[in-house]
């Protein structure tokens, strides 16, 4: 079998597009969360919070062409992609594009405008605002299409849309597809655009915050003061890479991926499942080769739900027991769905090379409740570690761990 590295990494979040930047506002406790005036219409809508990306631009240099297939959330994922890409030293390199590259990408949905489009027709029978390419943005694999196109990839796609663990998904079968030598490259991640359809899911099951006039308090992950998850939008995407393959050409390695663990709860669509949350870890272990104590820190799923703050942290501590740190940036960008397991990949990673560890913002009193851990507040760590761990978990009862090694 095949080992994996990351040689490019990338993101697009509402705190910045590269990690010195979003570093830089995770250190001065600054979120990414505001209030969402446009959303006052919505009137049976109780949340008004989400971490929208304001500033994110079409690059010049992308055609007409090329942006005809691409809604909103496919712009994101093929920016981070291109950024990644870039990172790796691979952008505009002709080896993507004879079939040693692949692309393993997802998020929660496509373009919503699209299937507002869609929607139109249904209820008043008309066909205003589609075309030939309506479908192709909102498809659920509309991310993972658009990156293999726009950047010719003819290796195997692997569309991973799976709510919350779509960019975590992403990794570990681009991972295993790697490891299992079906190819030796591949781009993998996952990405969202902001939805109110998206906020109003979480609100009708009561599970969004309501801190309407303090965006800057919410969201509040595994403290007893915590009132529900906020939305965000963002894209990370990684380079993944065999690692012979990637000291051929002398590439810069990031870090090792070194386990992969996913499974099913088979419960209930919604509420989370102490105990295969905690296989999913051990799965990843297991993989890995580890025990429980080589690993340094877990990025937890932390939504600031009481149902998976609860269980997620009980399944860690079973496992790892109280010493564990963790901690979660959903609390600075909020809750990005399918990237969110890209994004936090891409942040343990960092974190790991510069033994600097994000804390959770907002955690003042740790809920009681919660799972025993070492739980990271009030500022940076520093911590040095050589296996680091992100879980991320998702409706239908979707599981994933991911263990990252460090490159000596």
């Amino acid at each position: 079998m095949r080992r994996v590295v990351v040689t490019g990494m990338a993101g697009i979040t509402s705190l910045g597009n590269d990690w010195a930047t979003i570093a830089g506002h995770f250190a001065s406790q600054r979120s990414g969360i505001r209030r969402m005036d446009e959303w006052d219409r919505f009137e049976e809508m109780n949340t008004r919070l989400a971490g929208p990306i304001d500033d994110f631009k079409v690059p010049a240099h992308w055609t007409r062409k090329q942006l005809r297939s691409m809604g909103r959330v496919s712009r994101l994922a093929v920016g981070a992609a291109e950024q990644a890409l870039a990172d790796a030293g691979l952008l505009g390199d002709p080896s993507i594009r004879d079939g040693r590259m692949g692309v393993a990408c997802g998020s929660s949905t496509g373009s919503t405008d699209e299937i507002k489009a869609f929607g139109n027709m249904l209820l008043n029978s008309v066909a205003d605002g589609l075309n030939a390419n309506s479908y192709v943005r909102m498809m659920p694999h509309t991310t993972a299409a658009n990156i293999s196109i726009f950047f010719g990839l003819t290796g195997r796609l692997i569309p991973t849309s799976s709510a919350c663990t779509s960019g975590s998904q992403g990794i570990g079968y681009a991972y295993e597809a790697i490891k299992y030598g079906r190819l030796p490259m591949m781009l993998a991640g996952g990405a969202e655009e902001l939805c109110p359809t998206e906020a109003m899911v979480f609100d009708a099951l009561y599970a969004t915050s309501l801190k309407n006039d303090t965006p800057h308090l919410s969201p509040r992950p595994y403290d007893c003061g915590r009132d529900g998850l906020v939305i965000g939008e963002g894209a990370g995407m990684l380079v993944l890479e065999e690692l012979e393959h990637a000291r051929a050409r002398g590439a810069k390695i990031h870090a090792e991926i070194i386990g992969f663990g996913s499974n099913a709860d088979g419960q209930h669509t919604t509420r989370p499942e102490q105990s295969t949350m905690r296989r999913a870890m051990e799965l990843a272990l297991e993989d890995a080769g580890l025990a429980p104590e080589a690993i340094g820190y877990v990025n937890g799923h932390g939504t600031a739900t009481e149902q998976g703050d609860i269980a997620e942290t009980l399944a860690t501590s079973s496992l790892f027991g109280p010493r564990m740190p963790l901690s979660s940036q959903k609390s600075f960008l909020g809750h990005t769905l399918g990237a969110c397991g890209a994004l936090e990949s891409w942040f343990s990673i960092e974190m790991m090379n510069s033994d600097r560890y994000v804390h959770t913002l907002n955690l003042d009193a740790v809920d009681p409740r919660c799972g025993e851990l070492d739980y990271l507040r009030g500022e940076f760590r520093h911590m040095s570690h050589g296996f680091v761990m992100n879980n991320n978990f998702a409706f239908g009862g979707v599981n994933t761990s991911l263990i990252f090694r460090r490159w000596p």
